[in-house]
Parts: C-alpha cells; sequence; structure tokens
C-alpha cells in the first residue's frame, strides 16, 4: 500500500474497517450502502448531536433558540435512522462501521433530550448493540 494520510475520521474509519477490521462489505452495493450511512453519521448525526451537547449542556449562556433547533434536529435525525432500521437489524444490513460510528451518537440520548421509546427502531438496535462483546 502506497502512503496515505487520511483528511478526515471518516477516510481512517473506512480505511480500519476495510483493511483491519474487514466491517465493509465487499460487493459494491453493500459497501455503498455502509459508507452513505457512514458519511451520514459524520455529516449528520455527529455534528448536530455535538451541537445539541453544546448549546444545552456546555454552552456559558443558555440560548434557548439554539437548545431548541439542536433537540429538535437530533430527534429529526433519530427518525431518520429508526427508518432506516425498520429494514433490518443493522443501519446497512449487516453489522458494519456504519453501527460503530452512529453507536456512540445514540448512548448519551438523555442528554440530547431524547426519548428512545419514540424511536422503537432505534432502541432495539441500541439495546443490540449495548449487548454486543467490546461495546461499552
Amino acid at each position: 500500500m502506497r502512503d496515505w494520510n487520511a483528511m478526515s475520521d471518516a477516510d481512517f474509519r473506512a480505511f480500519m474497517a476495510d483493511f483491519v477490521e474487514k466491517n465493509l462489505p465487499a460487493d459494491l452495493r453493500g459497501r455503498m450502502d455502509v459508507l452513505q450511512w457512514l458519511f451520514w453519521q459524520m455529516g449528520g448525526l455527529g455534528p448536530m448531536a455535538g451541537q445539541n451537547h453544546h448549546f444545552a449542556i456546555y454552552a456559558p449562556e443558555k440560548l434557548p433558540y439554539a437548545i431548541e433547533r439542536y433537540v429538535k434536529e437530533t430527534a429529526r435525525l433519530y427518525g431518520v435512522l429508526d427508518r432506516q432500521l425498520a429494514k433490518g437489524p443493522y443501519i446497512a444490513g449487516d453489522y458494519s462501521i456504519a453501527d460503530m460510528a452512529a453507536y456512540p451518537w445514540i448512548v448519551p440520548y438523555e442528554r440530547q433530550s431524547q426519548k428512545l421509546e419514540d424511536f422503537p427502531n432505534l432502541k432495539r438496535w441500541f439495546e443490540t448493540m449495548q449487548a454486543r462483546p467490546a461495546v461499552i
């Protein structure tokens, strides 16, 4: 393999999933599904849940507009994930790097002012992920 520098966390995760952990499908369609959801997490769930945490918990000044905006956006993204998880046990079919990347952003759901009961497929997936070995 030639010298390579990862430009983002997503690049590194895809590399690790493909070459080290083997958590990317070999077939093109499966691979694209997993990468699509990995990048969805990197560009949507992670940043928006992070903003939720910042404004609701860490910001020195509590701004109701910002808190409401990011709580609602987090709920919208949970809904997107919930609808996807209605199709199968894991985000992109089989367990993959997409699940590994999304899971840590769901762990603090209460701090994000979310209720897993509002997202039954997400709740099932979350409990499945919690039960996996090596998941904290």
